[in-house]
């Protein structure tokens, strides 16, 4: 089930599915993507697809993961300090904090962020910051970020992310209702020009307002 050579098969697929950043892949060869999910389906961990969660929320799907994370280190100068919408499982949470230097995250979900957070301890992971929030405000007296990953879709993207991040900050996240793309939105120096890439054909959860305890 967690074994090596299934790790692996995971990691071929990811590679053949255009995922060449190797710093990231080994990132997702050696977490153990296992105890995110309850027990009845931790054998299908490493498998390329995404999870339930609980609560309406999915563990998403490595190649995501490793998509998302790819595009973020690729296009940012740096990697001090970057915010994370939506904690979830702590599985994408987990992938970051292993890339950059202090990771904030936010979770509207309290059940979901306790459990995340007791995750992050077993992991031993000491650089990453949790929030009860609303994610669509972001976390803004933590910023300016670097960088912004959203790991659930809002319809249009909320203005007050854009403005949280640093001059030449970058911004990953899903857009869209039934239809969904991935966009990488990149601040131009400090000014207030944003430029957006479309990536690929998206599906996530929906980027909810309030919080949930």
């Amino acid at each position: 089930m967690t074994s090596q050579r299934t790790r692996e098969r995971l990691i071929q697929r990811l590679m053949e599915q255009g995922v060449t950043n190797e710093q990231v892949l080994d990132i997702i060869r050696n977490t153990p993507r296992h105890i995110f999910l309850d027990e009845a389906l931790s054998h299908r961990a490493y498998e390329d697809s995404s999870l339930p969660i609980g609560f309406g929320q999915t563990l998403s799907q490595p190649y995501i993961v490793a998509r998302m994370t790819e595009l973020l280190i690729g296009a940012s100068g740096k990697l001090d300090k970057v915010l994370e919408i939506g904690t979830g499982s702590g599985y994408q949470t987990v992938v970051l904090a292993q890339l950059v230097k202090q990771l904030y995250s936010v979770e509207r979900i309290k059940p979901l962020q306790d459990k995340a957070r007791d995750r992050l301890k077993t992991l031993g992971l000491r650089n990453v910051f949790l929030k009860h929030a609303d994610g669509g405000f972001g976390w803004p007296e933590k910023g300016p970020y670097d960088a912004i990953l959203s790991a659930a879709a809002p319809r249009v993207v909320p203005e007050s992310l854009k403005q949280q991040l640093a001059p030449g900050g970058v911004l990953v996240i899903p857009v869209g209702g039934e239809q969904q793309e991935l966009q990488l939105i990149m601040r131009d120096g400090d000014s207030n020009t944003f430029v957006t890439r479309s990536i690929e054909p998206v599906k996530f959860v929906p980027l909810l307002s309030g919080t949930t305890r």
